[in-house]
């Protein structure tokens, strides 16, 4: 897993949301981006994650911060954890991998004892012009999304 760093572009992507619309990180160009990578819809760590983002959303939008969950689940995956959720962003399915593999975050994970592929949790900030601003390696689901607020009110 090789993670992109501060002031590297970020890889551009398109992909189906929840509602298999699709969504490109050019329509955000001009705004800041958090793009959020998660392991699975609907398993408690990631639920925690995405109640957080969609609890604080209001305060992402008032600084005008558009927020992107991405995981390797399709579309009518992310449409049901956002209905159960009432998730106010956009999830984007990358069930071919393309987009966990291009951010580096698709790699080995340990799970009681076991080894196995997945998608690590990983969230980068995308600046205006399209570039990495900031990268937290290793997501924990508490308080992170106040976290980013924190870092973004500075």
């Amino acid at each position: 897993m090789s993670l992109l760093q501060p002031g590297q572009p970020a890889p551009s992507f398109s992909a189906t949301d929840q509602d298999g619309k699709t969504v490109t990180l050019d329509e955000y160009r001009g705004k800041k981006v958090i793009l959020y990578f998660y392991p699975k819809d609907d398993t408690p760590g990631c639920t925690r994650e995405a109640c957080a983002f969609r609890d604080n959303f209001p305060n992402f939008k008032k600084i005008h911060v558009e927020v992107l969950g991405v995981s390797v689940d399709g579309d009518k995956s992310h449409r049901k954890f956002a209905d159960k959720l009432g998730l106010p962003f956009r999830l984007v399915a990358d069930p071919g991998k393309t987009i966990v593999e291009a951010y580096g975050v698709w790699g080995k994970k340990k799970f009681m004892g076991k080894e196995y592929m997945g998608t690590n949790r990983v969230t980068y900030l995308i600046d205006e012009q399209g570039m990495i601003e900031h990268v937290w390696p290793k997501v924990k689901p508490e308080g992170h999304a106040e976290e980013l607020l924190h870092y973004l009110q500075q």
